[in-house]
């Protein structure tokens, strides 16, 4: 491979680094998993592990010490979603079908490390962990609770990594995050008149990890991503009623997460992988919207109600280097949605899903490789039930939904990956004793 064609390819980390996504949320509610091209062909079992790729680090910072010198990776990550809601009653004259209201969407992300000497390890990775879109074809019957829905988020994460010796490694980071929203709802009458909400902050949280490594060959590691606190401002425009646009605030908290991965080789040739991820979504409950301007100051005009629990995902995976530069991979994962049947509502029918994957990975030499995954998500039968009994979502009698849903989800990811700097420099350097061997 000629020099000027490597130079074109990996500008596209460079570019990575500049992308904000918009996202349709494929993790439990509106959160996005989707940060790695390599772990998502085994369904992100051992995601959490430095032996994957150093995308790893979103997971886990600590895993930047199992990446030597000067490293870079990207992923693109198409996601095509399908959701068809049908109203099983109709409480307008509108069309009883939403249509699709998936959006496709292409979510960017990127990870560099760089090896300032034996032990300590900096890093950047920017990423989207949090979004959501979803839009119906026209107006219809159920968009009273929800027409369309636009949530994004672009994080910058510095982390420092330290390598305390060849079992333990720590790591520490700073996120930085930009979140916003735009929801919209249709008024509950005929016409098509719309009220609408949109907003932004800056909110700022933590993460830290360890990785762990008892014996040759097996590899713990262990992530946590803090809460974020976005207060966010914005206008509230309310075409009914008294109607007018109003300068309004409200603070949201965006859910903590610790996940934990296990790496293990079999053989020379086969490793087994498994994570599993806890989401604190309970913390997302109810959130009232008040105004900040006129004679309204201090009231709580609406509120954004959730009431979600709290999440999981678990998966187990597999790798097999088929040849010095093939490897393939494969995996399987179950996710509990922190969205049950009783808060469920039409802008976000999320509901319990299998996950299957399978991807690969080239390498053309030791600096450059690529990614390449795929994973298909089977929803649960999913039912929408908006009522007094307990949904936040409900408005007033007699405006009770009941609807279906029919959803699937694909996600394609590609990733590149690079070294900046010369391999043969660390390989030449003195080994460190090597820990015990089990095989």
């Amino acid at each position: 491979m000629s020099q000027g064609f490597k130079r074109i390819l990996t500008a596209g980390i460079a570019a990575a680094a500049l992308l904000g996504g918009i996202a349709s949320a494929q993790a439990g509610a509106f959160a996005i998993r989707e940060q790695s091209a390599e772990d998502l062909g085994d369904a992100f079992a051992g995601a959490a592990t430095g032996g994957s790729s150093l995308s790893s680090m979103f997971w886990n910072p600590a895993t930047m010490t199992s990446h030597k010198g000067w490293q870079s990776t990207s992923a693109f990550s198409g996601i095509l979603p399908y959701a068809s809601i049908q109203s099983l009653n109709a409480i307008s004259a509108r069309p009883l079908n939403s249509g699709n209201i998936g959006v496709a969407a292409l979510v960017p992300s990127s990870s560099s490390s760089y090896q300032i000497n034996d032990n300590l390890w900096a890093g950047l990775s920017i990423n989207s962990p949090f979004g959501l879109s979803t839009k119906a074809d026209q107006p219809w019957n159920g968009g009273i609770y929800g027409q369309s829905s636009d949530v994004r988020s672009i994080n910058i994460r510095p982390t420092l990594a330290y390598k305390i010796n060849e079992m333990f490694s720590i790591g520490f980071g700073l996120d930085i995050e930009r979140f916003s929203l735009h929801l919209t709802n249709l008024d509950p009458r005929a016409s098509t008149t719309v009220d609408d909400l949109k907003g932004s902050s800056w909110g700022v949280g933590a993460t830290a990890g360890v990785t762990i490594t008892p014996v040759a060959g097996t590899e713990i590691g262990i992530g946590y991503r803090s809460q974020i606190r976005q207060n966010i401002h914005g206008t509230l425009s309310v075409a009914s009623g008294l109607g007018g646009v109003f300068n309004v605030k409200s603070n949201v908290t965006l859910p903590d997460q610790i996940n934990i991965g296990l790496r293990q080789k079999v053989t020379d040739q086969f490793t087994a992988l498994a994570g599993f991820e806890w989401t604190h979504w309970s913390i997302f409950n109810k959130f009232p919207v008040v105004s900040t301007s006129g004679p309204s100051t201090g009231a709580t005009l609406t509120s954004l109600g959730f009431q979600y629990r709290n999440g999981w995902f678990a998966s187990l995976g597999g790798e097999y280097k088929y040849s010095p530069n093939l490897t393939v991979r494969a995996g399987l994962a179950y996710e509990r949605s922190p969205i049950s049947d009783v808060v469920r509502g039409v802008r976000l029918p999320d509901n319990n899903r299998i996950w299957t994957t399978a991807g690969l990975s080239y390498a053309v030499d030791k600096k450059l490789s690529f990614d390449l995954s795929y994973a298909h998500i089977f929803p649960a039968s999913t039912n929408i039930a908006i009522t007094s009994a307990s949904n936040p979502s409900f408005l007033a009698a007699p405006l009770a939904l009941s609807a279906t849903v029919k959803s699937h989800i694909d996600i394609i990811s590609v990733g590149l990956n690079y070294r900046w700097d010369d391999p043969k420099v660390l390989e030449a350097a003195p080994a460190q004793k090597a820990i015990v061997r089990k095989y």
